[in-house]
Parts: structure tokens; C-alpha cells; sequence
């Protein structure tokens, strides 16, 4: 059976009440959930931006599911120190955590001051920190001296076995890349047709693990109203990479975004008051190649979508899967 996730979004809500959100999610039946990783939102209206290695320790206690991150070491992060934090999670909860693992965006790396690098070498980059990560979660002292730095590193408290390290891709060219050492693959909602690619390339690649799928969508009692809060919410759902990588503030993010045509925003996300249409698309992409799909509704109150979720969606997901 097809795993159904919970997206929890530190951008839009703040973290005591996330909190709150992802026990609910729980109670309503999800079987995991991931959470965003970001300094700053992805626009202006959103409002919020917790720190998630915070968040997740609470959030592994309030709750027995699984859940993971995004994460993108290399710049904002080193290596070292997502090491110790992924192997403190999970000695306290085994089995339950995951980190997705990505070459990041400008908007949360740009703080330190340092050159945003293009993408080969963001690539490079995440490259080299996997391979940290990797050596001192297995207990090995760490030297190196590349595009990131390491002198002398060791984990002293680790778990009996390393939490699993996915990789985060939205074009087949990074799934490929990434195939060589991640244990799974995390992307986003694009055209099935663009999904089919970036699932294809990882397992020619030889890639192992599962396929995750975070997949936005707006849900209310009507279209106006779903749509509205997409609006709201998730009109930077139209800025596709490159772009996305290397924009720095909100306030650029929605001078991008602009005010899109209805039809766009439909295109970036599921709109619908509907739940059966809903369960029916959620279905679809799946079918695509997804182990894992994480449901993220884009409005600011979860509970309404939560307990839609509970009530309908979830079971009729189910079905059709």
C-alpha cells in the first residue's frame, strides 16, 4: 500500500502551532511526515519560517510516526554539524527519522555571505558533504579539504544503525547524478509527463530506495475559496527552477510570482473543492512511480483540510491505490 504522508510547511504556519498540526495529522490517519527546511518564506504573505532540526525533535516526541526534511548541507549547514543532529534524532527515535538531501536555494543560503555557486558545483558541493555525513555516521574520523572543509571531525553519540539519506531532484539530469549514493529519491508536483522523466532517470541510474513525492494542493468547501488560497499562499508555485534557485528574498519570490492567471496556479498545484477529484489526481500521479507521497494543503489552517482528510480523502486514496 501506497504510504501517505502529511507536508508540514515551517513557511506558513508557526511552529507551535505546526506542532500541533502534525499530531492531528497523525490522529487523522497520515503514516508519516516531512516538514520544510527554510530561513526565510517563499513569499512575503506566508509569513513564518521556524527552524526545523528544532521542530522535528519536538515533533518525533509528540507523535510515533516517521518523518524527515529537506536539507541542504554545504553552505548555510556543514556537514558536520547535520551529521550530529541527524545521528542525535535518530538515537532518540530509531527507525523514524530521514533527511532528503539537496544542492539548495540561494534564498536560505545567501545569509553567509558566500558566493552562491552554479549548479555543478552546488552538486560538487553536496557531493562532498554526503560523503562526510556518511563516513561519521558510520563512527569514522573525518578529515577533508574540498569545496567544503572538515578537520578532525567524530560523532560521539550515535544510533545503532544511520538514519537513510535521500536525495532531492526535480529534473531527470540531478535524479541520474544523484542515483550514485542516495537511498532514495524525494521530488515535487510537475506534468506527469516531467514526473515520468525524473522517476525513469533515477532507476536507470540504478537507483535504490523510495520514491517520494511532496504534492501541493489547495482544498476548501469551494473552488473560489480553494483557489483563493492559493492565491494567497502559493502564487510562488509558479516560479519554476532555475529560477527558484537563485532568488534571494520573498519580496523577489513574489515579484516573480506576480499575480498569476487562474490557469497557472491550477497548473503548479490541485485546486479543487472536490475531494473525490482530488483523491482521483492524487491516485494518477502516483501510479507514475511513488512509494511515498506527502500531501501539503497550502492554507494556513489545517485543521478544516485534516479533518477532510480523516473523513474522505485519505480513505478514498486508499482505494484507488
Amino acid at each position: 500500500m501506497v504510504f501517505l504522508g502529511f507536508h508540514a510547511s515551517h513557511e506558513q504556519i508557526p511552529p507551535s502551532r505546526l506542532l500541533d498540526d502534525v499530531v492531528a495529522a497523525e490522529a487523522a490517519g497520515f503514516d508519516g511526515a516531512m516538514c520544510s527546511d527554510h530561513i526565510a518564506p517563499w513569499g512575503v504573505r506566508q509569513g513564518e519560517s521556524g527552524f526545523a532540526l528544532s521542530w522535528l525533535g519536538a515533533a518525533l516526541a509528540r507523535t510515533d510516526f516517521s518523518i524527515g526534511f529537506v536539507n541542504a548541507p554545504g553552505q548555510r549547514y556543514h556537514p558536520v554539524v547535520v551529521a550530529q543532529a541527524y545521528a542525535t534524532l535518530e538515537e532518540m527515535f530509531p527507525g523514524r527519522f530521514w533527511a532528503a538531501l539537496g544542492s539548495g536555494e540561494a534564498m536560505n543560503e545567501h545569509v553567509t555571505g558566500q558566493p552562491w555557486p552554479p549548479k555543478h558545483e552546488r552538486n560538487e558541493r553536496l557531493a562532498e558533504s554526503v560523503s562526510v555525513i556518511h563516513r561519521l555516521l558510520r563512527g569514522e574520523e573525518v578529515d577533508h579539504d574540498g569545496l567544503v572543509r572538515v578537520h578532525e571531525a567524530r560523532l560521539w553519540t550515535l544510533p545503532a544503525e544511520p538514519p537513510p539519506l535521500y536525495a532531492t531532484a526535480v529534473s531527470p539530469e540531478t535524479a541520474g547524478w544523484a542515483a550514485s549514493w542516495a537511498e532514495g529519491l524525494a521530488t515535487v508536483l510537475q506534468t506527469p509527463d516531467a514526473l515520468r522523466e525524473v522517476v525513469s532517470a533515477y532507476g536507470s541510474a540504478g537507483g535504490k530506495g523510495p520514491r517520494i513525492l511532496q504534492l501541493h494542493l489547495s482544498w476548501a468547501e469551494t473552488d473560489a475559496e480553494a483557489l483563493a488560497i492559493a492565491r494567497d499562499q502559493w502564487s510562488n508555485g509558479v516560479v519554476t527552477p532555475p529560477a527558484t534557485w537563485n532568488i534571494e528574498q520573498p519580496e523577489q519570490f513574489d515579484a516573480a510570482a506576480g499575480e498569476p492567471e487562474d490557469h497557472e496556479l491550477r497548473e503548479a498545484l490541485f485546486i479543487s473543492p472536490d475531494l473525490d477529484e482530488l483523491a482521483e489526481r492524487i491516485a494518477e500521479v502516483t501510479r507514475i512511480g511513488f512509494d511515498r507521497v506527502y500531501l501539503h494543503h497550502v492554507g494556513q489552517d489545517q485543521a478544516p483540510f485534516l479533518a477532510a482528510a480523516r473523513e474522505r480523502l485519505l480513505p478514498r486514496v486508499r482505494e484507488l491505490l
